[in-house]
C-alpha cells in the first residue's frame, strides 16, 4: 500500500487536488484548485483535472489517483449529475478519466470521499460500528462506514419523510437559507430527519459536515438524539483526502477491474 496519493475533488464551481501522506491525512503539496469549466461538460472537466494533476509538485511516477465526483458511481459509470451536464448521467466516466490520465485511478462518489476522510483522519477516526456522515447544503449528502469499510452510493437526503418525497428539500442548509428559517425551525426539521435515519440504520455516530457545521453550536445542541452527533473535521480538503486514501488503500475501482479480469478468464 502506497503511503502517499494524489486526490482530486471535483465540484460545480472548483476542481481541486493535492498530493496527500495517506498515513497522516496531511497535504504533502500546496492544493491546487481550477474553476470547473462552464457547462461542466465531460470533456471540458476531464480537461480541467489533467491539468490540475500536472500542476502538482512532487508527485512519483506510479503514485495512485483518486478522483471524487458530485454523481452515483457504479462501477465506474455516473449515473447521475449534480452541478455539472447531463451528459455524465450513464457515462462511462472512470474510462474517460483513465484514458486522459494515461493510468488506473480510484474514482467514487463525493460524499463517501467525505465521509471515508472523516473516519480515517477526522471526527470518526478510531471509532468502530456503523457511521453515518451527512452534508448539509444545496442538498444532504451522506455516506456510510461500518468499521472503516465504505458502502458506497448511500443517498439518504432523498428519503421520503413527513409527507415529502425528498427529504432534502425540506432539512437541508439551502431550505433553510431559502426560507429564511431561524437555527430552532430548521433544528425542529433535523430532529425529524436524523430521529428517522436513527430507526432505520441504529447507527453508533452521526458526522454533520458541508460549511455549515463551522456553526454547529447553532444547532446541533438543539437535537435529542440516542446517537452521538458530532461536526466533522474537514470542509474544503475531505473531498481530497477521502479519495486519496481509498485510491492508496486499493479499494473500489482496482478491485472491481480485478474481479472481471478474472471472470473474463474462466469464459
Amino acid at each position: 500500500m502506497s503511503t502517499e496519493a494524489i486526490g482530486i475533488d471535483i465540484g460545480g464551481t472548483g476542481i481541486k487536488g493535492a498530493l496527500v501522506d495517506v498515513d497522516t491525512g496531511e497535504l504533502l503539496s500546496e492544493r491546487i484548485k481550477l474553476a470547473t469549466p462552464k457547462g461542466g461538460e465531460p470533456e471540458d472537466i476531464v480537461k480541467t483535472v489533467t491539468d490540475v494533476i500536472s500542476q502538482i509538485p512532487g508527485v512519483a511516477e506510479g503514485t495512485p489517483v483518486g478522483v471524487c465526483f458530485p454523481a452515483v458511481v457504479q462501477h465506474g459509470v455516473t449515473m447521475s449529475a449534480a452541478n455539472v451536464s447531463h451528459r455524465w448521467i450513464g457515462l462511462q466516466a472512470e474510462d474517460l478519466f483513465e484514458k486522459a490520465i494515461g493510468r488506473d485511478i480510484t474514482f467514487v462518489n463525493d460524499a463517501d470521499a467525505a465521509g471515508y476522510a472523516e473516519t480515517q483522519f477526522g471526527a470518526g477516526k478510531d471509532e468502530r460500528g456503523l457511521i453515518l456522515m451527512t452534508t448539509l447544503g444545496t442538498g444532504i449528502g451522506s455516506a456510510i462506514i461500518y468499521d472503516g469499510h465504505l458502502v458506497p452510493n448511500a443517498e439518504l437526503g432523498h428519503l421520503a419523510l413527513d409527507g415529502f418525497d425528498d427529504y432534502e428539500k425540506q432539512a437541508s442548509y439551502a431550505a433553510k437559507e431559502r426560507e429564511d428559517l431561524s437555527w430552532k425551525k430548521w433544528a425542529e426539521r433535523l430532529q425529524k430527519y436524523y430521529s428517522y435515519l436513527e430507526r432505520l440504520f441504529s447507527p453508533d455516530l452521526f458526522i454533520v459536515g458541508g460549511g455549515v457545521s463551522k456553526h454547529y453550536d447553532d444547532f446541533l445542541p438543539l437535537l435529542d438524539l440516542t446517537t452521538e452527533i458530532v461536526p466533522a473535521r474537514f470542509r474544503n480538503n475531505a473531498g481530497i483526502l477521502g479519495c486519496a486514501s481509498l485510491a492508496a488503500h486499493g479499494a473500489g475501482t482496482r478491485r472491481r477491474k480485478s474481479a472481471e479480469v478474472a471472470v473474463d478468464k474462466t469464459n
